[in-house]
């Protein structure tokens, strides 16, 4: 029997949905340049950036070791701004069976909400939860909200 997990959080920025979106569907390259601590380095290595099918190597840096991930994107919603990732090898496969990130940018009044979630089924069940990787995401998306707002005239 599979040991399936779900987690979710919200992250609220003050950037647009449309902007937080671009990131990560086109500019994956970026992240790099915006979130130095954590993420060393996007590859693409099949396909073009930002299309479903394409493979992107991850280099991060997360719980305390430089780790690798490479991931397919599984979805591209434009409209509902949204995109998936499912990783294919990489460190994550070592505790995991399968693990996916989908990432959906909320339009709000102000700013924008970003919505992660993280599906995954463990390889057995002493594995926990992921929530230092959730909490790794949190923190990308809010360096990420700093570097779009860098100049903006909003507090």
């Amino acid at each position: 029997m599979g040991h399936f997990g779900r987690l979710e959080t919200d992250v609220h920025i003050r950037a647009s949905a449309s902007k937080f979106h671009e990131i990560f569907h086109k500019r994956t390259h970026h992240i790099s340049n915006v979130s130095t601590d954590k993420v060393h380095g996007v590859d693409l290595l099949e396909g073009e950036w930002g299309e479903v099918g394409s493979i992107i190597c991850w280099r991060y840096f997360h719980d305390g070791k430089a780790r690798v991930a490479k991931e397919r994107i599984e979805a591209v919603d434009e409209e509902n701004n949204s995109i998936t990732f499912t990783v294919i090898e990489g460190d994550l496969t070592e505790k995991y069976k399968s693990f996916k990130f989908n990432i959906q940018c909320i339009p709000k009044e102000k700013g924008s909400v970003i919505h992660w979630v993280l599906e995954y089924e463990k390889l057995h069940d002493k594995i926990p939860d992921s929530h230092t990787m959730l909490q790794f995401c949190v923190e990308m998306s809010k360096d990420i909200d700093a570097h779009l707002m860098e100049g903006s005239e909003e507090p």
